[in-house]
């Protein structure tokens, strides 16, 4: 596995029990900032926990996406420019200056595996060591030349014959056992991303993985006890989060998104770019209706005069919409059953991302997966402008609750315990950056 450098990626604390909706006491009372890098938009918050534990919005500010495809930061020099504007804009309105941020993980094709492991206890009480131990095994077994570990998360654990523990400090056993589930990355598109934002005077405070961080945002306690899976519909990619029994199952992207459909209208209707987002916007629904062949929409075309604008039904739109949308709902279905996972994931899908809110999304999905949709809506928090209070931002509203501790679990576990200091460890972190 390639590390990273330190500047990159901080080892965070390793998750016990990946925890509720945000409630309990913060870990950071802030000011903080989060940043969600779209192929759509750009979106920067600074936030701070307020006495009450309660998340407040200081500064907001985003700009449309450039530089950015996939998730993956593509061109440096335009992706630079948009991340300044929009974290400019929240550091005037908040009266801070940040110096790291908490970023959303699209690119680096994001990877989910869970691993089964055992311990000997000998019969003793289960210590916070015996699990750091634990944890530290599966990140070495999990470790992977070009990728780099960015969460590693404990589903439940085995004390002897008792199953489903979460955690097992003090309890007395002969064999501890757990599955882990890891998230991995490709190291190359994760040092792309950090060098754009060194550019920009910032460093990364931490890394989450854009399903989860908008999973924390929209889901309810007992989705994620029950079983549900999260897609994250944006612009250039869509994020699939499976929860049950409280834990994070699995987590995957898939290469589409709204900005597809769009170039799928612009394609067919031989129409620029922006005349296609407009009627899709606008004109646009994933399901049909008898009307759509009566109602005709303008549809100017490229390279034409301004005066030769082409006249098409709005039947026309939906059927180039709707077959982009039935092959992400398809490859979503056959993802599930690929890992395994349709009991586990439930019988309800949350729909979330700027893609989601589309008209007629919800239905279309449930015909094509066969369960239960709803269109998730992050509960914002005090402070964010009502712009961005829809779907559109569940991942940046996800950052902040994760960025301040509240959507993180009620219990860590410090890697940096197992790390060599000292001018050993300067002499390992050089060579780290530099081979």
């Amino acid at each position: 596995m390639n590390e990273l450098p330190r500047r990159l990626l901080p080892e965070a604390p390793v998750a016990l029990d990946p925890g509720d909706t945000p409630r309990g006491k913060p870990r950071h009372a802030g000011p903080f900032g989060v940043l969600d890098i779209g192929t759509s938009k750009i979106a920067c918050a600074i936030g701070r926990c307020e006495s009450d534990h309660s998340l407040r919005v200081l500064g907001f500010g985003w700009q449309k996406g450039r530089g950015v495809r996939g998730g993956a930061v593509i061109e440096i020099g335009e992706a630079e420019r948009a991340i300044r504007a929009a974290v400019g804009q929240a550091e005037e309105e908040a009266g801070v200056r940040l110096r790291s941020v908490t970023v959303n993980l699209s690119c680096g094709q994001p990877r989910s595996q869970v691993l089964n492991l055992q311990h000997q206890v000998g019969g003793r009480a289960v210590s916070q060591a015996d699990i750091r131990r634990m944890l530290v095994d599966a990140r070495n077994r999990a470790a992977t030349e070009g990728r780099s570990i960015i969460h590693t998360l404990p589903l439940d654990f085995l004390v002897d014959d008792a199953e489903g523990i979460d955690d097992p400090r003090g309890l007395f056993c002969e064999t501890l056992g757990g599955r882990v589930h890891i998230i991995d990355a490709a190291t190359t598109a994760l040092r792309t991303l950090d060098a754009c934002l060194a550019r920009g005077d910032l460093e990364i405070a931490g890394l989450v993985a854009a399903p989860l961080a908008a999973a924390n945002a929209v889901l309810d306690k007992d989705e994620r006890q029950l079983g549900v899976t999260v897609l994250d519909m944006g612009g250039g990619t869509t994020g699939m989060a499976v929860f049950a029994n409280n834990h994070l199952q699995y987590t995957s992207q898939l290469p589409l998104g709204g900005v597809h459909v769009t170039n799928d209208i612009a394609r067919v209707l031989s129409t620029p770019v922006a005349h296609a987002e407009r009627l899709k916007t606008m004109y646009g629904n994933a399901e049909g209706s008898p009307d759509d062949e009566r109602e005709y929409l303008p549809a100017p075309q490229v390279g034409e005069e301004d005066d030769q604008i082409a006249k098409v039904p709005r039947s026309m739109v939906v059927n180039i919409i709707r077959p982009r949308l039935e092959e992400t709902f398809e490859l979503v279905r056959q993802r599930l059953e690929q890992e395994g996972l349709g009991n586990a994931s439930g019988h309800r899908v949350v729909l979330t991302g700027g893609a989601s809110q589309l008209s007629g999304m919800s239905d279309l999905a449930q015909r094509v997966l066969g369960r239960q949709v709803r269109i998730g809506r992050p509960i914002s928090p005090r402070g964010l402008p009502d712009a961005a209070g829809g779907p559109a931002f569940a991942t940046t509203v996800g950052l902040l609750g994760w960025a301040a501790g509240l959507s993180r679990p009620l219990h860590d576990i410090d890697l940096e315990a197992e790390r060599p200091r000292g001018t050993l460890r300067r002499i390992v972190n050089f060579l780290r950056e530099r081979v």
